[in-house]
C-alpha cells in the first residue's frame, strides 16, 4: 500500500506533545479514490491510531490527573483496532453488529478522554485536533458500518 510507513516521531514545540507520524493521513488511504475501505486497511488505520495516541500518552505529565487521564485513554483507543479484529472475525451478523458496537464505544470513550486533556489544561487543542479528527473518521465509518449490517441482516 503506498503512502504507509514504519512509525517516525517528529516533535511539536508549541505543544510540548510528541505524535506519531504514522504516515497514515486521511488522504493518503486508497479508499479516498476508490470509495471503499477494506477490513486490512481500516484494520492498519485502528492500529495507527493506537499507536499515535501511545505518544500522546507518553507526552503527559507525569500527576495524578495525568496518569488517570492517559490510563483511560490508552485504554480506550488501544481497545479499538483490538475490538475492530475480533468484529472481523465474527461468527454471525448478529455477532459482528454486537462487536461493532464496542468498537463504537471505545471509540467514543477516546474521543471524550482527548476532550478532556484539552479542557483540563493537560493538552493544547491544536496538539490534538489531527487524532481527533482521526477518531471522529472511525467512529462515523464504525456507526455506518453497523447501520448497513443491521439493514442487511433485516433483508
Amino acid at each position: 500500500m503506498t503512502g504507509f510507513h514504519p512509525v517516525e516521531a517528529i516533535g511539536i514545540a508549541d505543544c510540548r506533545l510528541r505524535i506519531a507520524d504514522c504516515g497514515l493521513r486521511i488522504a493518503d488511504w486508497n479508499a479516498k479514490s476508490t470509495g471503499t475501505m477494506n477490513a486490512e486497511i481500516f484494520k492498519k488505520r485502528t492500529k495507527a491510531y493506537a499507536l499515535r495516541v501511545m505518544h500522546v500518552v507518553e507526552s503527559l505529565p507525569d500527576t495524578r490527573t495525568g496518569r488517570v487521564i492517559s490510563n483511560q485513554l490508552l485504554r480506550c483507543s488501544t481497545s479499538v483496532g483490538a475490538n475492530y479484529r475480533a468484529a472481523a472475525r465474527a461468527k454471525s451478523q448478529a455477532d459482528f453488529i454486537s462487536k461493532m458496537g464496542t468498537v463504537e464505544e471505545e471509540s467514543d470513550e477516546s474521543l471524550y478522554w482527548m476532550e478532556l486533556l484539552i479542557e483540563s489544561g493537560l493538552a493544547e487543542r491544536e496538539c490534538l485536533a489531527d487524532l481527533m479528527a482521526e477518531g471522529n473518521e472511525i467512529l462515523a465509518m464504525v456507526v455506518s458500518s453497523i447501520r448497513t449490517a443491521r439493514v442487511r441482516r433485516n433483508e
